[in-house]
C-alpha cells in the first residue's frame, strides 16, 4: 500500500488543488500531520474530504492534530525515544477526547532511525534517533512494540532524510515481527519504493518528495508492485 503524507503547515494551495480523486485513485491512504504544527487541522481534513474519497488517517505530531473529521487515528508511541511525553504522557492527555469521538484508533509503535540528518521529529520530541547501524536495537524495539500490543510498527528515517531506512533493516524487522510494517522517510524514487516493498514493507509513506512533485503521485501509485 502507499500513503501520501501531508503536513498542513507546508501544503500549498497549489499542492492541495492537486489532491483530487483522479490524482489519488491508486493511493491507499492520506496521512495528515506534522512535527512542528501546533494548530487544529479540522478545516484541512474537511477540505480534503471534499476533494477525494481516499481514507484520511491522522499521523499526529501534537495534541492539536486530532480531529474526529478524519477516518482513523494512528495512536502512536515514540518507542525509539525515552521522552515520557512521547511515550505515554500526551497519549494520556488525548485519551478521553479520542475515546469519546469514536474514531477508529490504531495503536502504532513509532521507531525513528537516523537518516543522515537531524529530523524534525527529533527536534520536536527532544529525542535521538536510533543509529542506522544498531540493527539489533531496532529489531528489539519493534518486537517490544508488538508485545506491548501495537498493531503497526513504523520505521521512520525522518522527513527529508538523506538516506531511507536500509533494506537490510526492513528485511530483518519484517522477519522478526508478525504485525504490519510501515516504512517512510527519504524515499524519492519508484525504485526505492519498490525495494522497500520487496524487503517487507506493507505500507510505504512518501511526503517531502510529493510536496515538491505532486504530479508524480499517480506514477508512484501505479507502480506499487515489485519483483522478488
Amino acid at each position: 500500500m502507499l500513503a501520501v503524507l501531508l503536513d498542513p503547515a507546508s501544503t500549498s494551495e497549489e499542492q492541495m488543488n492537486a489532491l483530487r480523486s483522479d490524482t489519488l485513485a491508486d493511493v491507499d491512504f492520506l496521512f495528515v500531520g506534522g512535527s512542528g504544527l501546533e494548530q487544529p487541522i479540522d478545516n484541512f481534513v474537511l477540505q480534503l474530504k471534499k476533494q477525494t474519497q481516499t481514507p484520511i488517517v491522522i499521523f499526529p505530531g501534537s495534541l492539536q492534530q486530532f480531529t474526529p473529521c478524519a477516518d482513523a487515528l494512528l495512536f502512536l508511541s515514540l518507542l525509539s525515544g525515552r521522552n515520557p511525553e512521547m511515550l505515554i504522557e500526551k497519549q494520556i492527555r488525548a485519551a478521553r477526547a479520542v475515546h469519546e469521538s469514536k474514531i477508529e484508533t490504531i495503536p502504532m509503535g513509532y521507531i525513528l532511525i537516523n537518516g543522515g540528518k537531524t529530523s524534525a521529529v527529533e527536534q520536536a520530541s527532544g529525542t535521538t534517533a536510533i543509529p542506522a547501524t544498531e540493527i539489533n536495537t531496532i529489531i528489539d524495539t519493534a518486537l517490544a512494540g508488538q508485545m506491548l500490543g501495537m498493531q503497526l510498527i513504523y520505521l521512520e528515517a525522518g522527513s527529508g532524510a538523506l538516506t531511507p531506512v536500509a533494506i537490510t533493516t526492513i528485511k530483518q524487522v519484517r522477519t522478526a515481527i508478525d504485525i504490519p510494517l510501515i516504512v517512510g522517510g527519504g524515499i524519492r524514487t519508484i525504485e526505492q519504493m519498490k525495494a522497500a516493498y520487496a524487503a517487507g514493507a506493507d505500507i510505504v509513506v512518501i511526503g517531502n518528495h510529493f510536496e515538491a512533485h505532486p504530479d508524480e503521485i499517480p506514477l508512484f501509485a501505479q507502480n506499487k508492485t515489485f519483483t522478488l
